[in-house]
């Protein structure tokens, strides 16, 4: 991925952690992939003794996780502190009374950054990361997340595709050249970057997602209360216009079907297990090639 579209990750603490406050109110995909993502546990034997949520946002997933899984310890890691505090409060709302049990194990909550962990080599069962790696550079994060993860370890993550809000995108690319809709990685980077951490295992698959809207601005705002506004490097500085706005919207009409315009999201799912990957094929340059069969399905 070029520099110009690596999101700034300075930026991305900033935005994410001006938006705790509202961010549940519009976190309508979120909920539904991390539900998703809990589903697919059901799929795997794992008693795991350590959980890591990786890009725990609010903390939505770390009362399910908790729940699930009462007897291991869990940390619960965001790079924005903000929304660490949220996640606190609605840790302690959810559980209530409960929360004070002598057996009820407390998470920890704990600020930090994919690319850097903040946990010690070989201490973690599970990695848990609902839609959080899309900040990241995926090389770093799958290096640490290998690195923390104990023999046999799951990671289990969804991310965004390139196709994410490719309406939008579109409509911007009439307007000018600059990046005004985030860049993410495609499902063979992806799992080129799986096999480089040596994660084993790599499956990935994808699902379409769609929202609605009734204008342009709408959307715009919901991202923006998302923290998912641009945060790319080469983004434009300055002022959208107005007159930039209206074009932007008039172009996106394009796309409006029985009375709402779409906002498409290319969601990825994704496990591996920590050790040697599997089925990897060395090139003379250094790159792996990966099958289609390694990229398509959920099996274990």
């Amino acid at each position: 991925m070029s520099e110009a579209f690596k999101p700034n990750k300075s930026l991305v603490a900033k935005t994410f952690g001006r938006a705790a406050v509202h961010y549940d109110d519009v976190a309508v995909l979120q909920a539904q992939t991390g539900d998703e993502l809990l589903d697919r546990l059901s799929l795997v034997t794992l008693e795991p003794t350590t959980i890591l949520d990786l890009g725990t946002g609010t903390g939505r997933n770390v009362s399910a996780l908790s729940a699930r899984y009462p007897h291991a310890s869990l940390y619960a890691l965001d790079i924005a502190p903000n929304m660490l505090h949220q996640a606190k409060q609605s840790y302690r709302a959810t559980l209530g009374l409960k929360r004070w049990l002598p057996k009820q194990k407390q998470p920890s909550f704990i600020a930090g950054d994919a690319e850097q962990l903040p946990l010690a080599d070989n201490s973690v069962d599970l990695v848990f990361a609902n839609l959080s790696l899309q900040w990241c550079d995926l090389k770093q994060s799958f290096a640490e997340i290998a690195r923390v993860l104990r023999p046999d370890g799951l990671l289990m993550f969804t991310t965004l595709g390139p196709d994410t809000l490719y309406e939008l995108r579109e409509a911007w690319a009439t307007v000018d050249d600059y990046p005004h809709v985030n860049v993410f990685y495609d499902m063979h980077d992806i799992a080129e970057a799986m096999m480089q951490a040596k994660l084993a295992e790599p499956v990935l698959d994808m699902d379409k997602y769609v929202l609605t809207y009734s204008n342009t601005m709408a959307l715009m705002k919901d991202l923006k209360v998302l923290g998912a506004s641009n945060v790319a490097h080469g983004r434009r500085r300055g002022l959208t216009t107005r007159s930039a706005l209206h074009k932007v919207a008039a172009h996106y009409e394009q796309f409006r079907t029985e009375n709402v315009l779409p906002a498409s999201y290319e969601v990825i799912f994704g496990h591996a297990w920590a050790g040697q990957p599997a089925k990897q094929v060395q090139r003379d340059d250094g790159s792996i090639a990966v099958s289609l069969d390694q990229i398509s399905g959920l099996s274990k």
